[in-house]
């Protein structure tokens, strides 16, 4: 079954609070999530937003494509950087304890990655920075445990 991922993820001040949004298509279903955090970062948001849409998948081996607007996160995977910080114990890596969470679903399915331009007026973009948007700015914000500890 063929599954696509938007995701995109936003931090105000950088630090500061940020959310994730999410739109998942899959045939005639749609599925949006999103949630907000008290202290984050940019690119904290942007891997979570991959990582949860993965973890809602209910079956293994999907074939998904993820969009999205980190060059970071699509680079990362795409260009085998995180397999690198395996290696090397992710020796100075300030988001290891997400690319583990990630590393830990990613296997259970077939997951292709595109980076499209952000603010450019893709739809499904737009729309998951509108959820990303309105969940940093809910008052409902989550703690990002991790990164407040450090």
């Amino acid at each position: 079954m063929k599954v696509t991922v938007y995701t995109d993820g936003s931090a105000r001040g950088n630090p500061g609070n940020g959310g994730y949004g999410i739109v998942l298509l899959s045939g005639q279903h749609r599925k949006e999530m999103s949630a907000g955090y008290r202290l984050t970062t940019n690119n904290r948001m942007e891997l979570l937003a991959v990582i949860v849409a993965l973890e809602s998948m209910k079956m293994p081996n999907l074939d998904i494509t993820v969009y999205t607007d980190s060059k970071y996160v699509c680079e990362a995977v795409e260009k085998g950087w995180v397999f690198n910080w395996v290696r090397t114990g992710f020796k100075d890596k300030k988001k290891s304890d997400l690319w583990k969470r990630f590393l830990a679903i990613y296997p259970k399915h077939q997951v292709k990655f595109k980076w499209i331009k952000g603010h450019a007026g893709h739809p499904m973009n737009e729309r998951c920075d509108q959820l990303a948007t309105a969940a940093a700015d809910s008052g409902q914000l989550l703690v990002d445990t991790w990164y407040e500890e450090l």
